[in-house]
């Protein structure tokens, strides 16, 4: 196998293919994987059910909340209203000038003129002449500021109709139907006053009077006693430059309103349109994310109410909605592989404590067998033979339960450890020292390669110093007198290759991947007993904790084969920069 490929586990996986947008439940993964309770839930609730999802309740209100303020934003800021009312006002004053134009042109160019004696103009037959627009209130005055006459209440032609003008008559029942609840509103829970500064068209008018005498034109509006505006215009009567009489016109501002209730109907209709698509749209987007953590939530409960009735309850099966692009499709992956996980450790635990059990009862039944042939023995080198193995025994209980005292808290300690960065160079230096002056001690040549610049890495150099420790006594420990063994480290891209090797015996091929667990050791005939079979599997586990690789393979010349005796082990160690 070529380090290329042993070190695939650096490269990122590249995502599958897979649809951008998930709508409805079509995440759904098949029946067969789907807990009979679970999937009766599911047929209960249906699309959503918003009296059991408060989620989905929260996205639709949020939802409705933003659409209400928008339109009630727009009625209460849209200009149009202003924009009809500036546009009436100019129309109207537009009106009256052209009303008092049509009187000027009937005055005699000479002698003398008296509006209110019909003397030189006949006023009440020139505004029986004019057809006034509806709504419109037509008011004449004299010179001396008194009413001569007026349409207010009086009879009026209905106006000629005008082939190819449109009159907008629009229903606007919406609105009509919200201002009779508003106005009932009002009338229930509101006392309010009259208007006090209330006042009358033909008042607006007369007010307008003293100034247009003046040679002015002048515009005012006013409230009514009903809440209408209304506008009222005068302008002056003239003969040249003498002012003879005045023209006011009024208008109440019901057909603006008018006009303003038919456009606010039309935004009440789309209003209306939008809120039923909006509630739609809700409800679909909360049965795609409401109902999804509802059946994972749903999944994790019935797995502790599983646990909490029997003692043997089914593996808890968690929704795979893995196949969904977003947040849910992450957190369901997770899930799976947390509880994943959990049953591994669980399965994981069974497994030592087994391994456990089987290990200590080897060296439980060569001390019970000791000690009762000790009650039988009758010489003393017999004793002394006996009293050896009883203490070779003890020594091995003590190994064993240290080393698996040490296993069993590994887990949480890689867990609970604040990671460092460290120069692991340094590390290796520091070690290769140690065991040179043991390797000398027992005539083996030790030998280090190691770069001359550092190389910094992540994590807890304690325990990768243990699983080199580890790695180098074992090493030590299967070459004799005239052996070798060597240490050196390389640094590639995106990793850092440490190694092993040593001119031992090597490995049985058939061992090359047993060796990394629990309790499984490969030791010559005299070490027997010595070694508790946990250091390879701890070391693989740091490693592995540490996101690196470690593997064990035989040293052999280029041109031999597999037959072929090998010429040591070696043990590789590769890790993340």
């Amino acid at each position: 196998m070529s380090f290329a490929e042993r070190f695939r586990f650096f490269e990122k996986p590249k995502p599958a293919g897979r649809a951008d947008v998930v709508l409805g439940e079509d995440w759904v993964s098949p029946e067969v994987y789907v807990d009979q309770e679970l999937r009766a839930g599911r047929e209960r609730r249906g699309l959503v059910s918003l009296n059991r999802s408060p989620l989905a309740r929260k996205i639709i209100i949020f939802n409705l909340m933003a659409m209400v303020l928008l339109v009630a934003g727009v009625l209460y800021l849209n200009p149009f209203r202003d924009s009809l009312a500036i546009q009436r006002e100019n129309g109207l004053v537009s009106e009256a000038q052209l009303v008092a134009d049509i009187f000027e042109v009937q005055l005699p160019v000479s002698g003398p003129v008296s509006i209110a004696a019909s003397d030189g103009i006949d006023p009440r037959a020139t505004l029986e002449g004019m057809e006034l627009p509806a709504g419109v209130e037509l008011f004449v005055f004299d010179m001396s500021g008194r009413q001569v006459i007026s349409t207010l209440g009086a009879e009026r032609a209905v106006p000629e109709a005008v082939a190819g003008l449109k009159n907008d008559r629009r229903p606007t029942i919406i609105t009509d139907l919200l201002n009779g609840v508003w106005s009932g509103i009002s009338t229930l829970f509101s006392f309010r006053d009259p208007i006090e500064d209330a006042i009358t068209i033909d008042e607006l008018a007369n007010g307008l009077v003293g100034d247009a005498l003046r040679d002015e034109t002048r515009f005012a509006s006013a409230l009514d006693a009903a809440g209408e505006t209304v506008f009222a215009v005068a302008t002056p009567i003239r003969r040249g430059d003498t002012v003879v009489g005045v023209v006011a016109l009024a208008s109440a501002a019901s057909e603006i309103d008018r006009l303003v209730r038919v456009e606010r109907e039309q935004i009440l209709q789309m209003f209306f349109v939008a809120l039923f698509v909006s509630i739609g749209l809700s409800l679909l987007l909360a049965s795609t994310i409401a109902n999804p953590l509802s059946d994972l939530a749903a999944a994790a409960e019935l797995g502790r109410d599983k646990n909490a009735r029997r003692l043997n309850p089914g593996r808890v099966r968690i929704p795979d909605l893995t196949a969904r692009p977003d947040e849910i499709g992450r957190l369901s992956g997770a899930m799976r592989g947390m509880v994943a996980a959990l049953y591994d450790r669980i399965e994981s635990n069974e497994q030592f404590a087994a391994d456990v059990a089987h290990e200590i009862k080897n060296p439980l039944a060569s001390l019970r067998s000791a000690v009762g042939t000790l009650r039988l023995a009758k010489r003393d080198d017999q004793r002394e033979k006996l009293l050896d193995v009883i203490d070779h025994d003890v020594r091995r209980l003590d190994r064993l339960v240290s080393d698996i005292s040490n296993a069993s808290r590994l887990d949480s300690e890689l867990v609970k450890e604040e990671e460092e960065v460290f120069d692991l160079i340094k590390t290796l230096r520091g070690i290769s020292q140690y065991f040179g002056d043991e390797a000398k001690a027992k005539g083996i040549d030790f030998i280090t390669d190691l770069p001359a610049d550092p190389v910094t890495i992540t994590g807890l150099e304690a325990r990768l110093a243990q699983v080199f420790v580890n790695l180098i006594s074992n090493a030590i420990s299967f070459c004799e007198k005239g052996d070798a063994v060597r240490v050196w480290a390389r640094k590639r891209e995106n990793r850092v290759l440490v190694v092993v090797e040593d001119t031992g015996p090597g490995i049985p091929d058939q061992a090359l991947i047993k060796i990394f667990k629990r309790f499984y050791s490969e030791r010559p005939p005299g070490q027997f007993g010595n070694h508790s079979g946990l250091g390879l599997a701890i070391s693989k586990q740091i490693v592995e904790a540490h996101g690196g690789v470690i593997w064990a393979e035989n040293i052999r010349a280029a041109d031999s084969d597999l037959n072929t005796a090998p010429l040591g082990a070696r043990f590789v160690v590769g890790l993340p920069l």
